[in-house]
């Protein structure tokens, strides 16, 4: 979902909810500035990650897959 987009889902909400209608530069403010929310970004990489196993497969599957049958 893009950004603008969602902080115009967060602000019908609030219209909704409140009867006050927010621009987007206004909601973004209240979600940085009032709430301490901030853009959150997914890591590159999981958390249980097992570079053993990772470097296992690299060595033994890859091979045999990159054959084809």
């Amino acid at each position: 979902m893009r950004r603008s987009h969602a902080r115009w889902r967060v602000g019908a909400v609030v219209e909704r909810v409140t009867g006050v209608g927010l621009s987007r530069a206004s909601v973004w403010r209240l979600l940085t500035g009032r709430l301490g929310w901030s853009l959150q970004r997914p890591e590159r990489r999981a958390a249980e990650r097992d570079e053993s196993e990772i470097a296992r497969w690299i060595a033994h599957e890859w091979p045999r897959i990159k054959k084809g049958p």
